[in-house]
This record gives structure tokens, C-alpha cells and sequence, in this order.
């Protein structure tokens, strides 16, 4: 769900069934109380589709049963991680990966900030220290529209 929506751990351990009617998820973020709207991408609707719903939440703990604790999330999430080989992440690294895919899809600043909840300046601040520098795809595609628009 971080993954297509960019949205944070507590957010997403707190999201209701209510908050999903599809195509979309409608939520209010924690930190600043920002109402967030966003379609879901087409992955993230096949997977709430198809999940059974256990209670009011759509996220259940391993047990089956909502709601995770934020303890009990970051332990699983840490297993999961060193079972997988994933070393020196956090699930937040996911908001900003969602972010930087969506940029790299070729989605403005403005749009971006619409999925992720961010405001303008942070998703360019955002982008600007720690992502877009370092992806050669949109390096590529920069020179490709440059290309496209110089007579040779």
C-alpha cells in the first residue's frame, strides 16, 4: 500500500475499509491533518479487492486481527526485511520511493504532492536531495526531449 499510495506507516495502519471506494482512498494524514484523495493504481485495487475484510481496518496484524501496534508492525516489518536481505530501509523509505516512481512516470510536482499529501516545496525539496539526482532514467529522458527538439 506505501508503495502506490506514498502515504506513512501510522496513516496506512489506521486506514478503514470506509476510507476505500473504488477506484479511490480518501484519508486524512495524522501529521498536519491533510485530506488526501487519490485513485488507486490499478495493482493496489486488485489486492483490496481481493483481500477479505477482517474488521474495520484494512491492514491486520499477523494474527489476522486489526489493528497492528506500531511495535508489533516495525518488528514484523524488520523480519520481513532480513528474510528478504533487506538491510539499512525503513518502511518510510517507501513515501519517498512511491514519490520518486511517480516522477519518474513522468508525474508533475503538483500531482505528485495530490497522491503523496506532501506540499509543493517538500516534494521538490524531496526530490531534489535525496532521489532524481541519482536516476538515470530521468537523466535519460531529459536528453531524449532535448534530442527530439535540436535540428542536428
Amino acid at each position: 500500500m506505501a508503495l502506490w499510495s506514498g502515504q506513512r506507516q501510522g496513516d496506512l495502519l489506521r486506514l478503514p475499509w470506509s476510507a476505500y471506494e473504488t477506484p479511490y482512498i480518501r484519508l486524512r494524514q495524522s501529521k498536519g491533518g491533510r485530506r488526501v484523495a487519490m485513485p488507486a493504481g490499478a495493482p493496489l485495487r486488485a489486492l483490496l479487492d481481493a483481500t477479505n475484510r477482517r474488521g474495520p481496518l484494512i491492514l491486520t496484524n499477523t494474527l489476522g486481527r486489526p489493528p497492528w501496534t506500531s511495535d508489533g508492525f516495525r518488528t514484523s516489518w524488520g523480519k520481513a526485511c532480513e528474510r528478504a536481505g533487506v538491510d539499512g530501509l525503513t518502511f518510510h523509505d517507501l513515501r519517498g520511493t512511491a514519490l520518486v516512481r511517480l516522477a519518474i512516470a513522468g508525474a508533475s510536482v503538483p500531482q505528485i504532492a495530490a497522491v503523496t499529501g506532501h506540499s509543493l516545496k517538500d516534494v521538490e525539496a524531496i526530490l531534489d536531495a535525496h532521489y532524481l539526482g541519482r536516476d538515470i532514467q530521468l537523466a535519460e529522458a531529459a536528453v531524449l526531449k532535448l534530442e527530439a527538439r535540436t535540428k542536428l
